[in-house]
């Protein structure tokens, strides 16, 4: 015994008398002569509890009404219930001599009141008759084994409820009766446990030949064994006199030292309950003492403890029903065994201190998580006030998730208990359930300790388990000192930002930040190169510019590419490689922002004005000038560029694309070269006549002598006539060595010209007088003669004219069926008409542009000589009105003298002009 009395032995179970509920007060007494019981499914109702008396089977309710029908002649032996049918198999006598019957009843279905017996057989292992010592059946109905007393055991497959769907077998034979049965289902594997009183044997029924395996050489007795149920494996429990052993289908399991004859063995949701007495008795005999005491322990193998014990006096059976456990004695007396619900008996436990089996019975009743986690927390209170420091930090962190993690933090903020601590911190970031301070303070810890190797452990795990904010981290870890860490973990994490910032900042590790960067996605590494960038560059000039340049073009292996123009301030104080930067992204992108061709431009006029080298000089002229012409460049800036840095070249080719003659022409006359503003005239006076004037006026001032180069100019003026004489005159005036030789073949040639110009124009006068007299004549006659019309052919068809005929004042005469066939208008003659037409829009676009004083005010100032222009505008009629009244439509009379003779003088004043 001293074995299990080294269990714990509680109370966990409330014992009372059966009460009967017609009489109160008195006990419930069932009828003598019980010989076997069993407990299970009843009706639907109801749950049935069986037991014999005699040959009649009685039920009882839970309201402990019995009803009886009778099932056999002479006796019952066995009764089995299965647990999820309302099956009822029994085993019994008939008749004497006879072998035993078994009987399969249907509780569900009633025959004439009592319940439908589906099937009779008799229970014989051959032909030699033999008691039953043992029942079981399989819960899918398929499979029935009894036991009998010469040690075979009979196996029934198929349907038991029918004779013609199911067939029987000899499964065993021996020589030591069988004392117990079991069926064992886990998946689709269907094993059969049998018990003798001498071996344990497990046969495989799912496999055809149904192999047998022979699990141990010592057995049991009758009702001393039992199937456990999923929590303990299905095992199969075998209570012997000195040892209970737990069976597996293929080896022997553990076994518990629980000595004393035993008498019965049950397994009910979860105990294992044992009937023990001292006194022995023989084989199937159930005749003992009424004096003898029998102890009834129930066992919790798992959590290794006896639920409860106490002494009975002659028991038949014990039944678990309803939510309770029912003892059965001889006298017919009831007792109940009502189990504790569990957070009395963890209150139990708590007040023994029993922390760790109040979590091991709390698991085993699948409390549920919070529950547990009070228990763990009440656990760790009960440790910390022990001082157990150790024992305690590991139950708080089982109540990590449910406990508040401040409750447990304050406890152990203490300097000594700093290991407790972290050990606490670790734990709750590895389930993902620390803040950003339980970060830091977790960190801290491990820089107090200077535990390196776990902050190694803490901040390198895998991918998979990282269970903190990175972040925070990183910067606890910088702040601390522990750069390489907070570098490891920055990169493991992908914190670009906080890697670079590390590596420049603290490490000064300029390469490796460099390189870094150039692992960057395209849009990382374009955003961290434009904040760093000058840093690298300062350090690290040729890296940074190669990777600028790769990250311009064709950033790998994206294929992506950054505005080179935004990276330009990144080179402030490196021009040199600014320079290389620049020539490397117009050779491979023609097409760069315009801003770099312009910084570029600025870098080229910048070495070429300090280059001493003549030689090289000329090299950098011809570069800038190169860059100037590719027209890629902005035509402001680039000549503010060369102006600052006084490169002519450069100016001059700018003023000449940007058509700037006059500037041309007066950065030669700063300079004082002569022949170079000549020149400039000769190649721009025709898109800009005034640099003529200009370049007169130029040497006019000049106090040099300039007379060839006045020479030439004046030459050049006088050809094309670009300014009036007297103007020329006034302008040479001003300069002492200008003399009268110098412009006297000018004077006489113009002189000339105006003389011979005047003679023309009154050879022209005259002209126009004798014809406007002609015309005057003309009108006159028409006015006071009468017209006579003598033309004989038709100027249309040629062909003698033929009335009716059509004649007009111009002397055209036409066919009426001419004319109504060429006419435009019936007041014009078809002759005339495109002549006329012509004079009448020549006077309207002499009409249109009386109104052109911005023109005229433009041609007024652009020009050298304003009075041609006046008088050219005013032979056009511009400053004058003129209204001109037509015949009206449809009208040939002439219907005002005037108007017709405004008509005919327009008309035959543009003929002859």
């Amino acid at each position: 015994m001293a074995a299990f009395l080294q269990w714990r032995k509680f109370v966990f179970f409330d014992k009372d008398t059966v009460k009967d509920p017609v009489d109160n007060g008195k006990n419930f007494v069932l009828p003598p002569g019980i010989s076997t019981c069993d407990s299970g499914r009843g009706h639907i109702k109801c749950w049935l509890f069986g037991r014999f008396f005699g040959f009649t089977i009685w039920l009882m309710t839970r309201s402990l009404q019995l009803t009886s029908f009778q099932a056999y002649k002479l006796r019952v032996t066995h009764l089995y219930q299965l647990k999820q049918h309302s099956i009822l198999v029994s085993v019994g006598q008939d008749e004497h001599g006879i072998n035993p019957l078994v009987k399969v009843w249907n509780l569900d279905k009633r025959d004439s009141g009592n319940p439908l017996c589906t099937r009779i057989f008799p229970a014989i292992p051959g032909n030699k008759p033999t008691e039953v010592s043992c029942l079981s059946v399989h819960e899918n109905l398929n499979f029935m084994a009894i036991g009998f007393t010469d040690g075979s055991v009979v196996l029934t497959k198929g349907d038991i409820t029918r004779d013609r769907h199911s067939k029987t077998l000899t499964l065993h034979e021996g020589t030591s009766p069988v004392t117990g049965l079991a069926f064992r289902q886990m998946a689709k594997v269907t094993n059969l446990f049998v018990a003798t009183l001498e071996k344990v044997h497990c046969y495989t029924l799912s496999i055809k030949e149904y192999p047998k395996v022979e699990l141990d050489t010592h057995g049991c007795a009758l009702r001393c064994s039992a199937l456990a149920d999923p929590s303990q494996d299905s095992q199969f429990i075998v209570a012997g006199d000195e040892c209970v052993y737990l069976y597996q289908p293929d080896e022997r399991g553990p076994c518990f030292a629980f000595d004393g004859h035993k008498l019965l063995a049950h397994w009910h949701r979860g105990y294992l309950f044992l009937l023990i007495r001292d006194t022995k008795t023989a084989f199937g005999s159930r005749e003992s003492s009424p004096s003898d005491k029998q102890l009834l322990t129930i066992y919790d193998l798992d959590n290794k403890f006896i639920a409860y014990s106490a002494s009975f006096d002659d028991v038949i059976d014990v039944v678990a029903e309803w939510g309770s456990f029912y003892i059965l004695t001889r006298d017919g007396k009831v007792c109940v065994l009502q189990e504790k619900d569990t957070q009395t008996k963890l209150e139990m436990l708590f007040k023994k201190n029993l922390f760790v089996m109040a979590i091991n019975l709390a698991k085993s009743q699948h409390l549920d998580s919070d529950g547990l986690s009070e228990i763990f927390r009440q656990y760790g209170d009960h440790l910390y006030l022990k001082g157990d420091h150790d024992g305690a930090i590991q139950q708080y962190i089982r109540t990590i998730g449910k406990l508040e993690p401040s409750y447990v933090i304050r406890k152990f903020l203490d300097a000594q208990r700093i290991h407790n601590l972290t050990a606490y911190l670790q734990a709750l970031h590895r389930q993902s359930l620390a803040n950003a301070d339980h970060t830091t303070l977790l960190l801290n810890c491990y820089t107090k300790l200077k535990d390196s190797s776990k902050l190694e452990e803490f901040i390198k795990s895998s991918e998979g388990e990282v269970h903190f904010d990175v972040e925070i981290a990183i910067k606890v870890l910088r702040q601390a000192g522990y750069h390489s860490h907070a570098v490891f973990l920055a990169e493991k994490h992908m914190h670009h930002e906080w890697y670079l910032k590390i590596q420049l900042e603290d490490l000064k590790n300029y390469h490796e930040a460099l390189r870094y960067i150039g692992r960057l996605p395209f849009e990382q590494a374009e955003s961290n190169m434009k904040r760093y960038g000058k840093t690298l560059m300062h350090h690290v000039p040729e890296g940074t510019t190669l990777l600028l340049k790769g990250l311009c073009t064709n950033y790998q292996p994206s294929g992506d590419a950054a505005n080179s123009e935004e990276f330009i301030p990144i080179f402030a104080n490196n021009p040199r490689e600014l320079k290389a930067f620049l020539e490397h992204m117009i050779e491979v992108d023609p097409r760069s922002p315009q801003g770099v061709y312009d910084t570029l431009l600025e870098l080229r006029l910048q070495d070429w004005a300090h280059e001493q080298d003549v030689e090289r000089k000329k090299v950098l002229q011809m570069e800038a000038v190169s860059l100037l012409r590719s027209d890629n460049t902005v035509f402001d800036k680039a000549l503010v560029l060369c102006q600052m840095h006084n490169f002519k070249e450069g100016v001059l080719y700018l003023y000449e694309k940007g058509k700037l003659y006059q500037q041309i022409m007066h950065y030669h006359m700063q300079n004082e070269e002569y022949g170079k503003v000549v020149d400039a005239c000769k190649r721009y006076g025709d898109q800009e006549g005034c640099l003529w004037e200009q370049a007169l006026g130029y040497f006019a001032r000049k106090e040099e002598d300039c007379k060839a180069y006045i020479s030439e100019v004046l030459q050049h003026i006088d050809q094309n006539n670009l300014m009036p004489p007297l103007l020329v005159v006034q302008t040479l005036a001003h300069n002492s060595t200008a003399t009268l030789s110098v412009i006297k073949d000018y004077l006489i040639n113009k002189l000339q010209r105006e003389s011979q110009q005047i003679e023309d124009d009154d050879r022209k006068i005259r002209q126009y007088r004798e014809e406007t007299a002609h015309l005057r004549a003309e009108i006159q006659e028409l006015k006071t003669s009468a017209k006579i019309f003598q033309k004989t052919k038709c100027n249309m068809c040629n062909s003698p004219l033929e009335l009716p005929s059509v004649h007009f004042l111009c002397s055209h005469s036409f066919h009426q069926h001419c004319f109504e066939s060429y006419a435009e208008s019936e007041a014009e003659c078809p002759t005339c008409t495109p002549e006329n037409r012509k004079v009448m829009d020549m006077l309207r676009a002499q009409d249109q542009k009386r109104d052109l004083h911005d023109h005229f005010n433009r041609q007024l100032r652009s020009s050298n000589d304003g009075f041609s222009v006046v008088a050219d505008y005013f032979s056009r009629g511009v400053f004058n009105k003129l209204t001109l009244v037509t015949d009206p439509p449809g009208n040939k009379n002439v219907g005002s003298l005037e108007v017709n003779l405004q008509r005919d003088l327009l008309i035959h004043t543009k003929r002859n002009c």
